[in-house]
């Protein structure tokens, strides 16, 4: 290395955040800081990191995208045979964690997690590329192969069985919605006194958010 990693540091002087410069609604805040990383460029703003646990009590992580939301909440799609999958269906709760380094914010949820419908997966899955529709029946994902030449061999076998027809969405692939019921608003400040303000639910089922700044 040529440079310790101790020594690798930012001073975050952007912007500032507070109670006051936020809307009374989490959903509509997340839209105007995900509208304000699209506008600025931001490399995959949908990306999202997901933590899970599963029923061993160990936690795991990876990225993965948001492809919507709403009030009801934040939902992507999987392989529900994968290893986050596996995890959500044992303990049905996670946090996503989107970060934007070039604006210096961070946006953490928590929240439990649903499967989204059929209907709903079937609207999504017909709207994705091709390969990436036979890619979700090539691959068993999380599971040991012995080569790339398996999914190679995958791939042919599917796009021939779906040759010069709609590849249909298979039953092990759909969609999850983490519904929040925490979500924290992160803006970087000088001297790592960071800006974060808390929207909490008042109740699993309310629809009204309690607001608070937190300390860095």
């Amino acid at each position: 290395m040529t440079a310790s990693i101790s020594d690798l540091r930012k001073e975050y002087t952007r912007q500032g955040l507070d109670l006051a410069d936020v809307l009374p609604d989490p959903i509509a805040q997340f839209r105007r800081w995900f509208d304000a990383a699209l506008q600025a460029g931001v490399s995959e703003p949908n990306a999202m990191h997901l933590c899970t646990v599963g029923a061993n009590g160990r936690p795991d992580g990876r990225i993965v995208l948001l492809k919507d939301v709403s009030n009801a909440g934040f939902v992507f799609y999987t392989n529900y045979e994968s290893r986050k999958s596996r995890d959500l269906l044992a303990n049905p709760f996670a946090c996503l964690t989107f970060f934007y380094p070039d604006l210096e914010q961070q946006i953490r949820i928590e929240g439990r997690v649903e499967k989204v419908s059929d209907a709903e997966s079937d609207v999504y899955f017909a709207s994705r590329p091709r390969g990436s529709q036979i890619g979700a029946w090539v691959s068993p994902q999380s599971q040991p192969i012995d080569a790339r030449e398996t999914l190679t061999e995958r791939q042919r076998l599917y796009e021939a069985q779906f040759a010069d027809q709609p590849v249909p969405r298979p039953p092990h692939w759909g969609g999850f919605c983490v519904v929040p019921d925490l979500i924290e608003f992160w803006q970087g400040r000088p001297s790592r006194l960071h800006d974060r303000v808390r929207y909490r639910r008042a109740d699993t089922d309310s629809a009204n958010w309690q607001l608070d700044r937190l300390a860095p």
